[in-house]
Parts: C-alpha cells; sequence; structure tokens
C-alpha cells in the first residue's frame, strides 16, 4: 500500500513538471533544424520484468529531456523570465538568425529581456560594434568628384556642337553690337536781355561690356556765338551690373584757346535709380579739372516725367585764360518736365539756374557778365 502511495506520487510530479520542460524550446527553430514536427520518441525495450513497470526509478523525477516534448504549443504562452530566459540574452528588440519566435505570445518585454545583452538595434549577443562610421572615419586620398555642369545635353550630344550652338545664341541673344544716340538737353534757354542755347549729349555703339562712347556739351548765346563746346571720345568697360569706366580724351572747342584733356571718370545707375556721372580731366598743359552731375525720372504718369538735375564743375587752380578760378567754379540746378509722346521723343519745360563762384565769378564780373543767371527752358529729349 505505500509503495503504491509512493508510486502515485512520483507519477504526479513527473506529470507537473512535463509542460514547463515542453514550453522552454516551444517555438524556436535553430538553424538547420526542422522543429515543425515533433521529434520521435526515443523506444525504450521492454522490461523482461513486467512487476517492476509500476515502481518508476527515482530518476523519473527531473523533468523528462527537451526531445521529447511536442515540437510547437501555439496556444501556450511564455511563461516569465525567470523559468524561460537564457541568461546573458535580450529578445526584446529582434530574434537571432534563423530562429522563428512566431509560436510565442510575447508577455511584456521586461519578462523576456536577457541579462547583459540588447537585441534591440539588431546586434548580435555578446557583440559590440565600435568600427568607425561618417565623420569618424580617416581622411581618404581618393580624387574629388568631377563637378556638375548646368549643360546637360552634353551627357548625350557632344561636347563641340553644343558649346557651338550656345555661342550661337548668346550672340543672338546679346552679344551683338548695338548703338543709341541720345540727346538728354537740347534746349533754349529764355533770359532777361540774354537768350541763349545748350545741348548735352552721346552716342554709343558696342556690347554690354565693351562700347565706344562720344559725347558733346556746351552752351552758347545767340548773336554772339558759342561760349563753350566740348568732345569726349572714350572706351567705356562694363564694371558691374550697374557701371562702366571710361577712358580717352577730351578736347575743348571753345574757349579759346582751345585744350586737350586726358580723361578718366565713372558713370552708371547709383541705388533709388539715381542716373550719376563723375570725371576727371587732364590738360596738355597740367591743368587739373573735374566734373560730377546727375539726375532723377520721377514718373508722375506712364508718359509725364519730372526731371531734377544737379551739375558741378571743379577746378585745382586757376586758369585764367579760359576765365576759371579754382575751387566750385559753377554750379548748374534745373527742373524739367517732359511729356514723352514717344518714348524716343519727348518735349520738356522747365526752369534752369547757373551760379559761378569763387574766382571764377570775379573774372565774370570783369568781363561785364552776370555771376548768377535764372532760364525758362523749352527742349526735346530725343534718342534713336
Amino acid at each position: 500500500m505505500i509503495r503504491t502511495a509512493l508510486a502515485a506520487g512520483v507519477a504526479a510530479l513527473a506529470l507537473a513538471a512535463a509542460p514547463a520542460a515542453a514550453q522552454s524550446m516551444s517555438g524556436m527553430q535553430m538553424p538547420g533544424m526542422d522543429m515543425s514536427k515533433p521529434m520521435p520518441k526515443k523506444k525504450t525495450p521492454a522490461k523482461k520484468n513486467p512487476a517492476k513497470k509500476a515502481t518508476p526509478k527515482k530518476k523519473a523525477a527531473h523533468p523528462a529531456p527537451a526531445h521529447k516534448a511536442p515540437a510547437h504549443k501555439s496556444d501556450q504562452t511564455v511563461k516569465p523570465a525567470a523559468k524561460n530566459s537564457m541568461p546573458g540574452m535580450d529578445m526584446s528588440g529582434g530574434s537571432m538568425a534563423g530562429m522563428d519566435m512566431s509560436g510565442q505570445q510575447h508577455a511584456p518585454a521586461q519578462s523576456q529581456s536577457m541579462p547583459d545583452m540588447d537585441m534591440s538595434h539588431g546586434a548580435m549577443p555578446g557583440m559590440q560594434t565600435n568600427a568607425p562610421t561618417g565623420t569618424d572615419l580617416p581622411a581618404g586620398h581618393a580624387p574629388a568628384p568631377p563637378p556638375p555642369t548646368d549643360h546637360y545635353a552634353d551627357r548625350t550630344f557632344p561636347v563641340a556642337a553644343m558649346t557651338r550652338a550656345r555661342n550661337e545664341m548668346m550672340h543672338e541673344e546679346g552679344g551683338q553690337a548695338f548703338y543709341q544716340v541720345m540727346f538728354n538737353l537740347a534746349e533754349v534757354q529764355v533770359r532777361d536781355g540774354r537768350d541763349g542755347y545748350r545741348w548735352d549729349g552721346e552716342a554709343w555703339v558696342g556690347g554690354d561690356i565693351n562700347r565706344l562712347v562720344i559725347k558733346s556739351e556746351g552752351e552758347g548765346a545767340f548773336r554772339r556765338g558759342v561760349d563753350s563746346a566740348e568732345v569726349q571720345a572714350l572706351y567705356s568697360r562694363a564694371i558691374g551690373p550697374y557701371y562702366n569706366l571710361q577712358a580717352g580724351i577730351r578736347h575743348d572747342f571753345q574757349p579759346s584757346p582751345t585744350r586737350t584733356y586726358a580723361t578718366v571718370g565713372v558713370e552708371g545707375l547709383a541705388p533709388y535709380m539715381f542716373e550719376t556721372e563723375a570725371a576727371l580731366f587732364l590738360s596738355t598743359k597740367g591743368d587739373v579739372l573735374a566734373r560730377a552731375e546727375g539726375w532723377y525720372d520721377e514718373r508722375i504718369t506712364q508718359r509725364l516725367i519730372l526731371q531734377p538735375r544737379v551739375e558741378l564743375n571743379f577746378a585745382a587752380q586757376d586758369v585764367p585764360e579760359d576765365r576759371i578760378g579754382a575751387g566750385l567754379t559753377n554750379a548748374e540746378l534745373g527742373l524739367r518736365l517732359r511729356y514723352e509722346i514717344k518714348r524716343e521723343f519727348a518735349p520738356y519745360i522747365g526752369v534752369s539756374y547757373e551760379a559761378k563762384t569763387g574766382r571764377t565769378a570775379t573774372f565774370a564780373r570783369r568781363d561785364g557778365e552776370n555771376a548768377h543767371s535764372t532760364s525758362l527752358v523749352l527742349g526735346i529729349r530725343t534718342w534713336f
């Protein structure tokens, strides 16, 4: 009776331990092994003494080998980490190659984590990657890649043919020679007792970068002739999107005796759309003169335009034969209102004030002239 009870207790313990052992490898496939089918049970030869079958040995109390358990039980839940995990492994973020963990219903990560191992980023067990990447890599000596080109067609068509086609296109779209003739001022000046005239114009021919420029300006009085007249021949070179550097010669036909000057200057469009010109003159006699002028077109309408204008002349020394004194020799302030019948043809009306200063004013008074004068001007601004 006691032997029978002992055998029943041992059998109950064996049956209780068998599911835990079966779960330890449930749903896992090792590389090279097919766990989809249960492994065959090892046949135990029958013992000659059938009477001893009812009394298992004490070894049966230990869990049965893993290969005797069913290969897969999808309806079982993974046991807590204390019974189900391997030391040094963390399977929370991924599985090992060749292992299928799909058959397990995962418990929370803390219950399945394996100490001292992190598989959250796909790292292998017990391995730590320290290889340098990105900017941690040492500098190399490989040649630089070829620079990109904006001529995509060169990848398909011959480069020489495409270069020739681009040059022809640039010539047709802006590389040609152009010209313009403009009289910014061509006017009659009505003064008290002494009417006169004045002109200021230029002509140029060339392209966007290099040009030949001819400038001329002067003034005179009716029934008296030309008081001053000059012509400049200049080479103009673009030094930016808005300015040209100019150099050449200037020749004065009046007043007598005539003078010739070496000329260097700059002209262009200042900020806020102010047209500006400045030049320095050195005569064959060593006289140094300078001039600065500017004007601005204020559009009242698309055709009605108000133009304020200022011109200043300077001398580094007295030139008595030309009735010029050192310093600021004279200044002209003007205000002209024009109406553009066409863009190329615009009559205008306005007022001009001129003042001679310093020793230049003294020379004028000695010659019986006024140092200051105000004129009503009528003229045409034209270009072609």
